[in-house]
């Protein structure tokens, strides 16, 4: 049976949840109460009280490294076949990806690699590129809608970054990055976002240097991709900052209802 209404989800990088939560994350939740919270760069232990009065419960996957990266999904619905990892040992030490399905959708939560700190972690992101793609086609081989939310440090196409010119030699916009990102969405994912925004420029995060929010020189390297389920109403809140990058939310349309047989349970790592 369709779900009765859509599902309002969140997509956002925290730079430290510790921090988001001090700078009106919390506050923000509590006053837009998306149905799922995908967060990234967590940078924390499991916090699972961190929410729980506002009715959220979820999962988390922090990295083995104190303070870096990790990824929390969490929900005001019942949380179904949890996945922590993608069987990756260096992609899941650093804490990247947890998915679990929620009214029938399958929602992931993911923090891809960047390479702008030289060329040791640019040459593991394209390795982890090509890994995590091979992963996203078996999770859609799995026929089951998908949502995918997270920061992915890759913008797409010259209109997803607003000195698009002065960024072609710096990773994240690198042509070989962008032919990822192409064979990517071309693999069955929508770019929910940039259907919605047709050909208008809208950017999810901005360096904190030389003003860079105040005057919008931003880059859109978050995103909202699905799969078998139709997102509407997808934007940006630039109302906000509790973190670097601005929340990213949508509408998802057609979810069903969906319960776990009592003979499964949710795989972990």
């Amino acid at each position: 049976m369709p779900s009765p209404r859509p599902l309002k989800v969140t997509t956002t990088n925290v730079n430290g949840l510790r921090g988001a939560m001090k700078k009106g994350l919390r506050d923000w939740v509590a006053r837009e109460r998306p149905d799922v919270l995908l967060l990234q760069e967590v940078r924390a232990d499991p916090q699972p009280d961190a929410l729980a009065d506002l009715g959220y419960a979820g999962a988390w996957f922090p990295a083995r490294r104190p303070g870096y990266s990790g990824v929390a999904l969490l929900s005001l619905h019942p949380l179904a076949d949890v996945r922590v990892g993608m069987n990756h040992p260096e992609m899941d030490d650093e804490g990247r990806v947890v998915s679990a399905v929620v009214e029938g959708v399958r929602f992931v939560s993911v923090y891809l690699p960047s390479g702008s700190s030289g060329p040791e972690r640019q040459g593991f992101k394209d390795r982890i590129l090509a890994d995590y793609q091979a992963w996203t086609a078996a999770t859609l081989a799995e026929g089951r809608p998908l949502v995918i939310g997270g920061d992915y440090n890759v913008a797409h196409r010259e209109i997803d970054l607003k000195n698009w010119r002065s960024n072609t030699r710096n990773s994240g916009f690198l042509p070989h990055e962008r032919a990822w990102m192409t064979a990517h969405l071309a693999s069955g994912l929508t770019d929910t976002h940039r259907a919605w925004l047709g050909e208008r420029a809208e950017y999810t995060w901005w360096s904190n240097r030389a003003n860079a929010f105040a005057n919008d020189v931003g880059w859109r390297i978050d995103y909202l991709l699905a799969a078998g389920v139709a997102v509407r109403d997808v934007g940006v809140d630039r109302g906000v900052r509790f973190s670097d990058h601005a929340p990213l939310t949508g509408m998802v349309e057609g979810a069903a209802s969906f319960q776990q047989p009592a003979s499964s349970k949710g795989r972990e790592k």
